[in-house]
């Protein structure tokens, strides 16, 4: 008997009607809020947004079949226009998102349009030649992701190789940026310690509130931080709330327990378009709202967005 080719989307009868499985297996993300407030604070002049992705278009920039979600429509030029509404947002870093797998085409155009205002954050496997590395650093990259919770993020085979992989980024000055759960990752200090490059975890560490400030696994990432080889992302809050709407005010004590450990090691983003959010979609300026309560002096959120963001990602 002939088999079905697995790459053909065949029509799935719903309720609604046909629809495609792909809908199913690739679920089409809801776009951000198109009317962002302006934030309550003043924002230091040469902020930086230190997490967002920008998404093209299909065919010029096609899908990875690992993915597992399908984004919104997020141009630069609302991305710019985003950061204009909100008081004055001066560069940013580009993080490849995992729907792109390893090509990191769409991002790296993206930068090579900003003339030095923007950095990136590539998506490697370790097929990747030290002179395919050396050209991404010429073209604005600034470190390496290895996203090991969401479907498709992660191209390497074991912690181990990411280890070995990360005496490959030493020469070029980066870093290793992590998409990980902290508080279900097993010997997080001695692991992250033991890299080549400082660490950077996205999203507050990616622990939902609800397992509270004193969970084993958070203070051990409190520690971890401490040892200054790592570096934390204020990115993502709706993905780690239990609140339905802003303000989050159950991150609150996260964020300031982080910032009070190191605050030296800690640096801010947007995280738009705000892919795969489930639930209701936070206006823009609500969330970097929230960097007044976390760090209620000035002094400290312009490091956060200035200096500690420049440093690690080389502008």
């Amino acid at each position: 008997m002939r088999q079905a080719n697995p790459s053909v989307m065949l029509p799935r009868v719903t309720k609604e009607g046909i629809r495609p499985v792909s809908e199913d297996r690739y679920p089409a993300c809801q776009g951000p809020d198109p009317k962002p407030t302006r934030v309550k604070f003043a924002i230091p002049p040469g902020a930086i947004d230190s997490h967002a992705h920008i998404f093209g278009t299909e065919p010029q920039y096609p899908w990875s079949t690992g993915r597992g979600y399908t984004p919104p429509e997020a141009t630069l030029e609302s991305y710019l226009a985003l950061h204009m509404a909100l008081g004055g947002i001066d560069r940013a870093v580009l993080t490849q998102p995992s729907v792109y797998g390893t090509d990191n085409s769409c991002m790296l155009d993206v930068v090579d349009r900003m003339d030095g205002k923007f950095r990136a954050i590539v998506a490697v496997d370790a097929s990747v030649t030290d002179k395919q590395l050396e050209t991404y650093h010429a073209r604005g990259a600034r470190g390496a992701r290895v996203n090991i919770v969401d479907k498709g993020g992660n191209p390497f085979a074991d912690i181990r190789t990411v280890r070995a992989f990360t005496e490959r980024l030493k020469p070029l000055g980066w870093h290793l940026e992590l998409l990980v759960h902290v508080h279900e990752f097993p010997d997080l200090r001695a692991t992250f310690n033991s890299m080549a490059v400082p660490v950077s975890f996205g999203h507050l560490g990616y622990m939902k509130t609800d397992n509270g400030i004193n969970h084993p696994g958070f203070r051990e990432f409190l520690d971890l931080l401490r040892d200054g080889n790592a570096w934390v992302k204020l990115t993502g809050t709706y993905r780690i709330t239990v609140r339905d709407r802003t303000p989050y005010d159950d991150v609150t004590p996260f964020a300031r327990a982080l910032i009070a450990a190191n605050e030296d090691r800690i640096v801010w983003g947007t995280d738009w378009p705000h892919p795969a959010i489930k639930g209701n979609m936070p206006n823009d300026g609500a969330l970097m709202d929230h960097l007044a309560d976390w760090a209620p002096d000035a002094a400290v959120r312009r490091k956060i967005l200035v200096d500690n963001a420049a440093a690690l990602y080389g502008f």
